[in-house]
């Protein structure tokens, strides 16, 4: 799966998770950049990527998790781990 690919399908997730069409993921985006990301909101999204991208996403990775570009990086890992 190509990058843009990902970020399309991640971004996808983050509509649904956030009920809003208006988010556009980019490598730098953090919770600061989206009006309600927080904590719950956080939990929803790693439930939906691991669903969504066949992932399971370790608590000490999301201690460390800063970006989005992060949170892709984890998904290919993930995936490469998996195939």
């Amino acid at each position: 799966m190509s990058d843009a690919e990902l970020y399309e399908q991640l971004t996808e997730v983050f509509h649904d998770v956030f009920l809003r069409d208006d988010i556009a993921l980019t490598p730098a985006t953090t919770a600061k950049d989206v009006d309600g990301w927080d904590s719950f909101k956080m939990i929803e999204i790693v439930m939906a990527v691991e669903k969504r991208f066949g992932v399971r996403v370790q608590s000490k990775q999301l201690d460390s998790l800063e970006t989005v570009g992060e949170l892709v990086d984890i998904i290919r890992v993930g995936r490469s781990n998996a195939a």
